[in-house]
């Protein structure tokens, strides 16, 4: 069973692609996911899209996955030494060939799968663009939102809430599960960094700070708020187990959507 479109021969090709199979299209990024975590959330998203599809297609219905985007839409962390992101103008064209590159050959069931949420408000630009033309919906599932809403059923409400955030929960607990042997656990650091200020005033997130109580917007990159790249979360209360539940979870529901998606009648929205 081939999964991945680059392992599919030409003469393979010719004959599968004529039964239209689903096609996965995972995206990620390359930036940084704190001090402990490897760059590239992008292998994660491939990883995940290759256990959806091998569900989907052991339950009938064939699905493969495209080559993974690796770069994502650039946000706030170009700081970070060795990250490559494209800008919102770049991602928007490469992510609309890619489609249109699929469309020409009559591959219409294409369900994004997105592994950063800067490539979100573009996705959806992008998908939109489409559908307007009258060319189809091209739904996307966002992973790591979709873990996010599912952790605190799996952890308790509790430890959701202090191991969430970037460089921690959902993602770490997956990368735990999923590729071990790239965590540097011993890397997280015991304390954290202060964060630092913008106008005089302390950030409360990537892009605000504080000012009377009330959220200002600023531009800022990551560095001024979480010097390390870790938001609240703490790294430390991910598990291998957590991201085992997380990955099984996220099958299911990407299996079950495939499926659905397969079952509608051809042009039907």
């Amino acid at each position: 069973m081939k999964l991945r479109m680059g392992e599919i021969t030409g003469g393979e090709a010719r004959a599968l692609y004529a039964r239209r199979p689903v096609v996965l299209l995972p995206l990620g990024s390359h930036e940084d996911q704190g001090p402990h975590a490897p760059m590239g959330d992008y292998l994660l998203a491939e990883l995940v899209a290759e256990r959806i599809a091998r569900a989907a297609t052991e339950a009938g219905v064939e699905t493969v996955v495209a080559p993974v985007l690796p770069f994502g839409k650039a946000d706030f962390f170009g700081p970070m030494p060795g990250g490559i992101a494209l800008s919102a103008r770049t991602f928007a064209l490469v992510l609309e060939e890619m489609i249109e590159a699929l469309l020409r050959h009559g591959l219409d069931r294409i369900v994004v799968l997105n592994g950063h949420g800067g490539n979100a408000p573009v996705i959806h630009d992008v998908t939109q663009g489409f559908m307007r033309a009258g060319r189809g919906v091209i739904p996307c599932f966002y992973l790591w939102k979709v873990a996010g809403a599912l952790l605190p059923d799996v952890v308790g409400a509790e430890r959701a809430r202090r191991s969430a955030g970037h460089g921690a929960d959902p993602l770490g607990s997956i990368a735990l599960h999923l590729t071990p042997e790239r965590m540097r656990m011993d890397l997280v650091p015991a304390e954290r960094a202060p964060p630092g200020t913008c106008l005089g005033l302390p950030f409360i997130g990537w892009g605000a700070v504080s000012f009377d109580g009330a959220e200002i917007n600023v531009p800022a990159e990551y560095d001024g708020p979480s010097p390390e790249g870790l938001q609240s979360g703490d790294p430390r209360l991910c598990s291998a187990e957590t991201g085992r539940e997380l990955v099984e979870r996220l099958v299911s529901i990407g299996a079950g959507f495939v499926r659905h998606l397969a079952e509608r009648p051809a042009g039907k929205t």
